[in-house]
């Protein structure tokens, strides 16, 4: 649990839900807990802590009736014997999300919950979640602190997972506040429950925390700046001038309701309602240039299928953020789409991104997500959070990895 609020925030994993041995399982509904058999030499993969099940793996399913999405099932070698227990889904290409291989704590795939003070926001983005509503939101109200709880199912990705549309809503009962207010680093942020993602990006606190510290005396530029995070960081570190831009009217809102949260002064921060790309070529085309930009995008590939695509979008934003940082100036971009972290063309692309901007780069640190946010090595694919920090120049220089 993580404390970043003069309250309380946290993101919690829920790892200690006391476990089900795989034989207490199988006894307690002999006849309702089907069974899905790996192919041959697709165990070890599983054993080594993979948590997702691909239909490619499977060999066959035994169980009758078949089992329904969101059911609980065992997953067996090509022996029948259970290695593990999991959620399964007959739409969704994760045939199982495993939850826990025999003598192994629980882990749960596709559940969310970040906490700002005694309020709960629950990210859906798996069918088993929506399946257990009702059980997860009892278990989240036992926590002493936690008084209300708002649910926010992720409807792009449960659409792939075969949820119907129509029966996914919001739950915010009537008691829930629309607004809450917390601190990171010494600084509030105002926080809207309509807001992107649970209303806070909590896995980027320790990188805006690290741009506090370079922007004493300098000029900085926040591209997709969201609620402001950066570029308060910025100011609080000492940055002369901070420009943020951003398409969302209520993320703007936001960030300006931050300004004055803040006791900042309005004439060194501002806050820009205009497209990324539009607003860097019309900087270019007044010869503007910044000593520190950051490029925070939204996640411009949830899917691999449109990979392609999204690596020409990240390569021309940061191209177009390489032209306008100084000579010897320091640019921060991110990536929050997993399908670009699994493909390993993040810093390919910023190479191409330094060749059309005619600029070379250093990369000085590369960082991820937030210590609450654990990467299992046995899972990679589940890093979704990159970033770069790098220094263009018109001078030849060495690639360096921080």
């Amino acid at each position: 649990m993580q404390h970043i609020s003069a309250r309380l925030i946290k993101s919690l994993s829920f790892s200690s839900i006391p476990g089900t041995t795989l034989q207490e399982i199988a006894s307690s509904r002999p006849k309702g807990v089907a069974k899905v058999v790996l192919k041959k030499g697709k165990t070890q993969l599983f054993k080594d802590g993979s948590p997702m099940v691909y239909s490619g793996a499977v060999d066959r399913i035994i169980g009758r009736p078949p089992p329904r999405t969101g059911d609980i099932v065992l997953v067996a070698d090509g022996t029948e014997k259970p290695i593990g227990w999991g959620l399964y889904n007959s739409v969704s290409m994760f045939c199982v999300r495993l939850m826990q291989l025999e003598e192994e704590a629980t882990r749960l795939s596709g559940l969310i919950v970040d906490v700002f003070g005694d309020l709960a926001v629950i990210a859906s983005s798996a069918a088993w979640v929506e399946k257990y509503k009702r059980e997860i939101e009892a278990c989240i109200s036992r926590i002493d602190e936690i008084n209300h709880i708002n649910w926010r199912p992720s409807v792009e990705i449960l659409k792939e997972e075969g949820i119907n549309l129509s029966d996914l809503k919001e739950m915010r009962p009537s008691a829930c506040p629309e607004r809450t207010k917390v601190m990171e680093n010494g600084i509030f942020y105002a926080i809207s429950l309509e807001g992107q993602k649970t209303g806070f990006y909590a896995d980027q606190r320790e990188n805006r925390q690290f741009i506090s510290t370079i922007s004493d005396g300098q000029k900085v530029l926040d591209i997709c700046c969201y609620s402001g995070g950066f570029a308060l960081n910025a100011a609080r570190g000492g940055a002369v001038n901070v420009t943020g831009v951003d398409t969302s009217l209520p993320a703007l809102e936001l960030a300006k309701e931050n300004i004055v949260l803040n006791n900042m002064d309005p004439g060194r921060i501002s806050f820009l309602r205009e497209d990324a790309a539009e607003f860097m070529k019309g900087a270019l085309s007044k010869n503007e240039s910044w000593d520190v930009i950051i490029v925070d995008p939204p996640k411009l590939a949830p899917r691999k299928k449109v990979l392609q695509s999204a690596l020409g979008m990240y390569r021309t934003l940061n191209s177009l953020a390489m032209q306008l940082t100084k000579r010897g100036g320091l640019l921060m971009t991110c990536s929050c789409s997993g399908a670009m972290t699994q493909s390993g063309m993040f810093l390919p692309t910023l190479q191409g991104a330094a060749s059309m901007a005619g600029r070379k780069i250093t990369v000085l640190r590369q960082a991820g997500a937030a210590c609450d946010h654990p990467i299992d090595p046995s899972y990679p694919e589940d890093q979704p959070l990159r970033t770069a920090e790098s220094k263009p120049s018109k001078e030849v220089q060495n690639l360096a990895y921080g």
